[in-house]
């Protein structure tokens, strides 16, 4: 017996589909590879051996595609066949009259027009509006895809989502959280995001007509986002295919591409080792974060000049004064008395629901305060500044870069420059003779922000404080550029890949961010252009 296997190696996840000479699927097997590719290919390859007695004595021919296929090419001796091409043979043999083709991945999302020369649209600098983007908007919503999709099902509502960054889209949803919205129209608008990314982002102006047919794994398993993309590009003149096999459909492309390759024996194909290392070039090696113990005191001793007075609640009477900052992501409260001593602070993730947050540390603070102490005023500033002055009367509202250029007053009355990284925001303020006379903020990618590093604390497992000690013991940071933070979630798997500790990708994300401050969002050349007294804050 002979048959044709064909392996998709994408950016989360590896597919096998096994044929035989009529093209008739044997095998097929779609799962999630969690940044270990070699071990979940050997795991794949190995069930569908053990699964088919029949294969135990086959002649077979493999090809391999996706992302992640040149490692396994490398490694297992196999050929290589380009994406585009494995998902048109499959195409061309099995929905020959295909016009279009809208495949969502992990980390990527391509159209590809199949009439005349085939030409293919994908994304590049961002991931806003694949399987990355989906899955964190449902860990958002405490689900995961499949329970978004359900949910989709019974929405009344679609409201404007960003898709073009998932940080961003976080905001609009934790707004729509904050003013009551559903979950089901949440997850229905979440659809309706990638499908406004996926068709203004890739085909910009260029007809998407004709036979239309979905492939990947977001569009297979998720049938409400199947209908969000019917109804926009439905002109009652377009039909729509979702093949039975969708999510493999490239991975059977490379089976039938690998017909005219040299045959081998399966169990030698299993005996194959991944013997070929890869090593992480000496030029993506960056310096330590400190070269020693005795450095990285002095860092510390200079920071501590600003220290900030604190004093026990009980131990001071009189006015009182309460200062709430509403972030994106998190809430920050402070309560300080008349010499600006800080009796009661505050900082936590509002988990989306800041209100309810503020209003507990609030029924705290009046729980400690005794007949001598009253709050004699209060402010707020950031996200939430007006939603929650209105709900909950708070005196006095600020514009966050005031709040900022305040307080860094307060600790350098000469300060010329502030920066501040919060959770999915980033301000540098230049200042001249105590008023902003400027200000950057990033605008279409929030990578180096708060968010963007929890994701990648998160992905390994650690907390942000935990993220930060292996940060400092690195002694080879690995430069992973500042790119898009799901794009970047590549870099990191191939880092791991390549050797790599966590404390070097730790290192190298903390590099990330400061590249990303002053390349992209200051885009300044010369560093000591910043100013004599640079201040920096947020809880980044």
């Amino acid at each position: 017996m002979k048959i044709h296997m064909g392996l998709d190696v994408g950016s989360t996840t590896v597919k096998l589909v096994i044929i035989n000479e009529n093209y008739e699927i044997l095998f097929q097997e779609y799962t999630r590879h969690r940044s270990d590719i070699e071990e979940t290919t050997k795991n794949v390859l190995r069930q569908a051996y053990d699964s088919h007695p029949e294969f135990k004595n086959s002649d077979c021919t493999i090809m391999v595609t996706g992302s992640g296929g040149m490692y396994v090419e490398d490694n297992l001796n196999i050929e290589f066949i380009q994406e585009v091409v494995a998902g048109t043979t499959a195409i061309k043999k099995y929905i020959p009259n295909a016009d279009v083709c809208i495949e969502l991945g992990g980390e990527d999302s391509k159209i590809t027009y199949l009439k005349g020369n085939v030409e293919q649209r994908m994304n590049s600098i961002c991931a806003g509006g694949t399987g990355a983007f989906i899955d964190q908007m449902a860990a958002l919503l405490k689900t995961d895809a499949s329970g978004l999709n359900e949910l989709a099902k019974d929405y009344k509502k679609i409201f404007s989502i960003a898709s073009r960054c998932g940080v961003y889209a976080k905001t609009d949803i934790q707004a729509l959280i904050n003013q009551g919205a559903t979950k089901e129209d949440m997850a229905v608008s979440v659809f309706q995001s990638v499908v406004n990314q996926t068709i203004s982002n890739l085909a910009c102006g260029r007809p998407i007509e004709g036979n239309i047919v979905f492939l990947g794994g977001p569009l297979y398993f998720l049938s409400e986002l199947r209908n969000r993309f019917i109804t926009t590009l439905d002109d009652g003149v377009n039909t729509f295919y979702s093949p039975e096999n969708a999510q493999v459909f490239v991975a059977l492309g490379a089976a039938i591409a690998s017909m005219n390759e040299q045959s081998i024996k399966y169990e030698e194909l299993l005996n194959r080792s991944y013997d070929k290392k890869q090593e992480i070039s000496d030029d993506l090696i960056l310096e330590p974060l400190f070269k020693n113990e005795q450095e990285k005191e002095e860092f510390y001793e200079n920071h501590k000049k600003s220290n900030v007075k604190f004093k026990n609640i009980d131990d001071v009477e009189g006015n009182l004064y309460l200062g709430i900052d509403a972030g994106s992501t998190t809430s920050k409260i402070v309560v300080i008395d008349e010499d600006c001593n800080i009796v009661y602070d505050f900082y936590a993730n509002n988990q989306g629901n800041p209100l309810d947050l503020v209003k507990e540390q609030l029924s705290v603070i009046y729980s400690k305060l005794n007949e001598n102490q009253k709050i004699a005023s209060s402010g707020i500033t950031g996200y939430g500044e007006d939603f929650i002055k209105q709900a909950l009367s708070v005196d006095f509202g600020e514009v966050e870069t005031i709040a900022h250029l305040t307080a860094a007053r307060y600790f350098d009355p000469d300060v010329d420059f502030v920066l501040d990284i919060g959770g999915q925001d980033m301000k540098a303020m230049h200042v001249n003779d105590g008023i902003i006379d400027s200000i950057q903020l990033n605008e279409a990618c929030s990578s180096g922000c708060g968010s963007f590093i929890e994701t990648f604390a998160h992905s390994l497992n650690l907390s942000v404080q935990e993220f930060q000690q292996k940060a400092l013991e690195s002694e080879n940071p690995v430069d992973l550029g500042s790119r898009c933070t799901v794009f970047m979630n590549s870099k990191v798997k191939q880092a791991q890949k390549e050797g790599a500790s966590v404390s070097d990708i730790a290192a190298g994300l903390c590099y990330s961010v400061i590249k990303n401050a002053i390349q992209k969002v200051i885009k300044l050349r010369d560093p000591s252009k910043l100013g004599e007294h640079i201040v920096v804050q947020g809880g980044t």
